[in-house]
């Protein structure tokens, strides 16, 4: 004698209402940004080890080794040197020009450092990205970290470039803790916005180069803004521009805490104030946008 079946609770539900009442989600989905960051603190020994591995992998191959993490700023330096300081003769208006020119060096290339290691970040590590399941924005902060570790270690060599120029360690050195620190945190959220454009668009990290070179011209690295200005009559607009930059606002702060010629000028009181929006802009700014795209890393 046949029997009816008799009819389940879940008849007539549709896929979606099924996933959520069994507390079912979509793989891969972006989760809220709190869980999103507890998922990031939770492989914060990954990330560590991640950079870790890349700047030991980086000059691996090279017969010098690590010591190009030193040499690569320092020939720059010694290249706007001659190029700037003896053929542009800007040494003479800027004191202590040779520290001056390293430390703004070594700053500078941190950060463009960091961004164009962004622009590798998703696409130069795309079998992890698809193969794994993890929150995707430990690569772009695994690459700055991995730049902040030689930074580091390069801001030791600028330590002994300083002293034989006559600049040794005092209580004002300190300073250039917490500027770095800000200028990390701006750096990594420049490098997560730049992995997410990067990510959609790969001929960025072609154009990136020339953006970099061109920012760095502007930065105040080789020649001092404070004395230009004194020098010519730039538009309004323009001396704000020069002014509020934030790279060149960190390479003040450092340049202010280890040179002495700098230490005793009266430092302008926006400098920390516009670091830390700088650092609080681009920090939070660049995480949230990339967090949002979260779900389309590795499609395609």
């Amino acid at each position: 004698m046949a029997t009816s079946a008799r009819p389940s609770p879940d008849d007539g539900l549709t896929p979606a209402e099924l996933a959520a009442k069994y507390g079912l989600s979509v793989s891969g989905a972006r989760p809220g940004l709190v869980e999103y960051v507890r998922q990031l603190w939770s492989r914060r020994h990954f990330i560590t080890a991640f950079a870790t591995a890349r700047l030991t992998a980086q000059y691996s191959q090279a017969k010098l080794g690590q010591v190009w993490q030193l040499m690569t700023p320092l020939l720059n330096a010694t290249v706007y040197y001659f190029i700037f300081g003896v053929l542009m003769d800007t040494a003479k208006h800027v004191p202590d020009f040779v520290p001056f020119l390293v430390t703004g060096v070594f700053i500078w290339t941190f950060t463009a450092n960091s961004i164009t290691a962004g622009t590798r970040a998703v696409s130069g590590n795309i079998g992890l990205v698809r193969a794994l399941h993890f929150p995707r924005a430990a690569l772009p902060i695994g690459l700055a970290l991995q730049q902040l570790q030689q930074l580091l270690f390069s801001m030791g060599a600028l330590a002994v470039i300083l002293v034989c120029f006559g600049e040794f360690p005092k209580p004002s050195w300190l300073l250039a803790v917490p500027a770095l620190a800000l200028q990390a945190v701006f750096s990594t959220g420049i490098a997560m916005a730049v992995a997410r454009l990067a990510a959609r668009t790969p001929d960025i990290a072609q154009l990136m180069p020339f953006l970099l070179r061109t920012w760095m011209y502007v930065s105040g690295v080789m020649w001092s803004i404070p004395v230009v200005l004194k020098r010519m009559e730039l538009p309004e607009p323009v001396v704000l521009a020069l002014q509020c930059n934030p790279v060149a606002v960190y390479i003040d702060l450092v340049r202010f805490a280890l040179i002495d010629s700098y230490t005793k000028a009266q430092l302008p009181p926006h400098v920390w104030a516009l670091a830390l929006g700088w650092a609080v802009l681009f920090g939070v700014g660049g995480f949230v946008y990339f967090w949002k795209a979260e779900e389309q890393y590795g499609r395609g």
